[in-house]
């Protein structure tokens, strides 16, 4: 009998998203786990930062591209895509933060989710 090792939804997701970011050479990539949190909105917020607008629309695109050729499922929500200054893919059980640089240490969501298990990934 061969054991197949079951994976989480949320976690499987938060993979593809991170995946989709390498893709398209997101910077400073983090997932938080949000999953012990009491007040959590979600299980993860996986979040990065872009060097530009088109740089952020990409990374988007991309996580959008990644996650529905693996599950066929759009995000419940996107917001941003206009000023590509920071989009946001909510996915409920991921959310995606895809930030211009500038944003993202203005906002310092991670400062926010200080109790989340952060993982740092490198850019592909």
């Amino acid at each position: 009998m061969v054991k197949k090792k079951i994976v989480n939804l949320s976690t499987y997701l938060s993979e593809i998203a991170v995946h989709g970011i390498q893709e398209k050479k997101g910077n400073d990539i983090v997932r938080l786990d949000l999953r012990n949190i009491n007040s959590s909105v979600s299980d993860f917020f996986i979040i990065c930062s872009a060097n530009s607008a088109t740089q952020v629309k990409a990374i988007a695109d991309s996580v959008e591209e990644e996650i529905y050729k693996h599950t066929q499922t759009n995000p419940w929500r996107k917001e941003g895509q206009d000023l590509a200054e920071w989009i946001i893919l909510d996915y409920f059980d991921i959310v995606v933060h895809v930030f211009k640089t500038e944003k993202r240490e203005f906002y310092g969501i991670e400062e926010l989710w200080g109790d989340a298990l952060a993982t740092s990934y490198q850019s592909a």
